[in-house]
């Protein structure tokens, strides 16, 4: 058998990785490959193909969010023979998170769910362990706004500082699985600042975040309306340990959407695990419909074990 030729694309390339056709069941969700690179979010460097007798066998795409110069998620993984997508993965030097996207009911369709397992098979090949699976929802201005319930009132809150030590206090017994493992290898802080980073590059305005409070003035929490690089989002809805309980993270949700209605949005993408029963049961009773669901991968590091 011809030897296996794994590398990255080089620019001008971008043809070789739509040359293979693979996922014939439609499982997966992707984006528009060709306006990602035209964006510059999948980049030469961080594309990868295998070949052989110059044919591809295999690829793999790293998003590069705009403004960044690494890669932040493997999000497109496509193989014709299992070893050969396992020797991708084992020769990129590329070590992010990997993030499947596929349609809600890809257990109950035989031939979606045998896209999405040998592509979840080959990266638990190469020492890929389960993080958590998460839906992905999409409010349509066609649902109508969910009331807002008026127990709570929201502030702005222009100083980092302050918003850190909020990160602080929701991640103390958080059920959001990215914050647990950040938590469990680096400690609370880390995974705060983490958080805080991440969000802040957001290219919507940092005036939007709002602290939320109950009319005896007590903090609640946090509710982060933003955009993307194309959509509005609900970027983060936290409640603090004393405050969980009475359903305040619908309220927050709630007040996010209003919030970025009020911006101009007619559609707003969201997101929470599959595991966060609470934040789940918002999303529903605000009438946000699960439009994907999202299977979270990541490099196990030796001598870290996550909480299940």
């Amino acid at each position: 058998m011809t030897d296996l030729v794994v590398r990255p694309l080089v620019a001008g390339e971008e043809h070789l990785f739509t040359s293979l056709d693979a996922d014939s069941a439609g499982a997966l969700v992707r984006p528009d490959y060709r306006e990602m690179v035209r964006r510059g979010e999948y980049r030469p460097e961080s594309t990868w193909i295998a070949t052989r007798n110059d044919v591809v066998v295999a690829r793999a795409a790293w998003w590069v969010p705009r403004g960044e110069d690494e890669p932040r998620v493997l999000d497109w993984f496509d193989f014709v023979d299992f070893a050969d997508g396992v020797a991708l993965l084992e020769r990129t030097p590329i070590r992010t998170e990997f993030s499947l996207t596929t349609w809600p009911n890809w257990r109950e369709d035989p031939a979606v769910g045998v896209e999405v397992e040998t592509r979840l098979e080959a990266a638990r090949a190469v020492g890929m362990e389960l993080l958590v699976e998460r839906y992905r929802y999409t409010w349509t201005s066609e649902t109508g706004l969910p009331p807002k319930p008026g127990r709570l009132e929201f502030r702005p809150e222009p100083d980092d500082a302050k918003i850190l030590d909020v990160f602080r206090k929701i991640h103390q017994g958080s059920l959001d699985a990215h914050a647990r493992r950040t938590t469990a290898e680096h400690g609370l802080e880390a995974a705060a600042r983490e958080d805080l980073d991440l969000l802040l590059r957001l290219p919507s305005p940092r005036d939007w975040w709002r602290l939320a409070y109950t009319r005896e003035g007590d903090l609640v929490g946090l509710a982060i309306p933003a955009r993307n690089a194309t959509t509005p989002i609900v970027a983060y809805v936290g409640v603090v340990p004393e405050q969980r309980g009475h359903g305040y993270a619908y309220d927050l949700l709630v007040e996010a959407t209003h919030e970025l209605v009020g911006y101009g949005a007619e559609k707003i993408v969201a997101a929470t695990d599959v595991t966060n029963g609470p934040m789940a049961a918002a999303f529903a009773k605000a009438g946000y419909p699960v439009k994907y669901h999202r299977i979270d991968l990541v490099w196990q590091p030796i001598g870290v074990t996550l909480s299940r």
